[in-house]
């Protein structure tokens, strides 16, 4: 989705709320901190997320493997389980966005692994049309090279490769008001289904993409290297600030409040739902807003249970104002719980009058995302950062 770059407006009065849980006191001796510790914290957190992700993925790619090979309930019902496990930690890794870093530069895999909203018609049947698709055209390849091709081709909405293309084919189209899609294993089942060979032979090429895209992404940032981004990063002082900043202030408004709340609850259409096959929107929602948290606060909690913990911005902010800094842990962790409370599924929730309790709860979580992306850009000024681009809706 592309989106207008405005210059963001300053935090507006704060709204007090309780901690949704404790979390760590700002850094002990403030005025030992400096800009080099903080981005390489940072770099430290942006490594370890796209690490969780592709390690997560990858459990994802053996289960998918095992459903390839032997087509079950049982092997799909694990395909999928592994599919949600993987796009948690994949959407805490969006708060590393939005500033051309390796991700989405001008080379970047980003469009390849988690474009939306997906006219599932372009890659595979839907009701009413049991030919449609990439995968019931036999006289188009599929292979990674034809598939990144295709992606995007002729139409933002033509998605071919990433988490969606995936996540469609693993459920299919969800036709239910009360559930996700239910795409019966049977589609990948020789004789059971016209194209089932092709069906899992682009299951397959979309998910090794999907990994590769994500092990470059983990390279670019990993430590000890000379000259990939993250070394670059590192030493990138108050710019590398100002990237960090963009990339909170971008997610929180433009991206999480914006194109993936506000538009659906605005159009009431399950397309523009993001993770709409699955009915895991809700959870896509969390992730994005424990990704922002994770950043402001410098900690995350890894797939292995371990909390990696150094200076945030939050430490650096309460250098020159302690009070914005803690406004800001607040509202951001007021975001965090509001997610948690959206209705479940989404496509239900965003039905019906917008004074309803269900769109009112999907509301406030929007209202709370444009307060903290004022907030940041308070917190950017206090730390000397006087423009901060930030991505807005359109």
């Amino acid at each position: 989705m592309h989106k207008l770059l405005l210059i963001a407006a300053l935090a507006a009065a704060p709204v007090v709320a309780p901690l949704a849980q404790p979390v760590a006191p700002i850094a002990a001796k403030q005025s030992a901190l400096s800009v080099e510790q903080v981005a390489g914290h940072y770099a430290q957190l942006v490594h370890a997320g796209y690490s969780d992700s592709l390690q997560s993925a990858q459990a994802m790619q053996k289960a998918i493997n095992a459903l390839i090979a032997q087509p079950s309930a049982k092997t799909l019902a694990a395909a999928r389980k592994a599919w949600l496990h993987a796009r948690n930690f994949y959407g805490q890794t969006e708060a590393f966005r939005f500033y051309d870093g390796p991700i989405d530069n001008e080379d970047g895999p980003e469009g390849r692994i988690n474009a939306w909203p997906m006219d599932e018609s372009y890659v595979d049947y839907v009701q009413g049309n049991d030919d449609a698709g990439i995968i019931n055209d036999p006289a188009q390849p599929i292979t990674a090279e034809a598939l990144s091709e295709l992606n995007e081709k002729d139409g933002e909405e033509n998605i071919a490769t990433g988490w969606h293309a995936i996540e469609f084919l693993l459920w299919g189209q969800d036709l239910s008001a009360s559930g996700p899609g239910a795409r019966p294993h049977t589609d990948f089942i020789d004789g059971k289904k016209p194209n089932a060979d092709r069906r899992r032979q682009y299951l397959q090429v979309v998910t090794d993409l999907l990994i590769e895209d994500l092990q470059s992404i983990q390279a670019a940032w990993a430590p000890g290297v000379a000259d990939n981004y993250r070394a670059q990063f590192v030493a990138g002082g108050n710019e590398s600030i100002r990237k960090i900043f963009v990339g909170l202030g971008s997610l929180s408004r433009g991206e999480l409040a914006g194109e993936r709340l506000e538009v659906a609850l605005a159009s009431q259409d399950q397309e523009d739902e993001h993770s709409c096959f699955s009915d895991n929107t809700h959870n896509d929602a969390i992730a994005n807003a424990k990704g922002i948290e994770n950043v402001w606060l410098g900690q995350y909690r890894r797939l292995d249970g371990s909390l990696l913990r150094g200076p945030g911005l939050r430490d650096w902010v309460a250098l020159k104002n302690a009070a914005l800094a803690q406004e800001t842990t607040t509202h951001i962790r007021k975001s965090v719980a509001g997610t948690q409370q959206i209705p479940v599924p989404f496509d239900q929730a965003i039905q019906g009058q917008r004074s309803s309790p269900a769109r009112a709860r999907i509301q406030a979580v929007i209202d709370s995302l444009t307060q903290q992306s004022k907030d940041l850009a308070a917190s950017a000024q206090a730390v000397g950062i006087d423009r901060l681009n930030i991505v807005q809706p359109e």
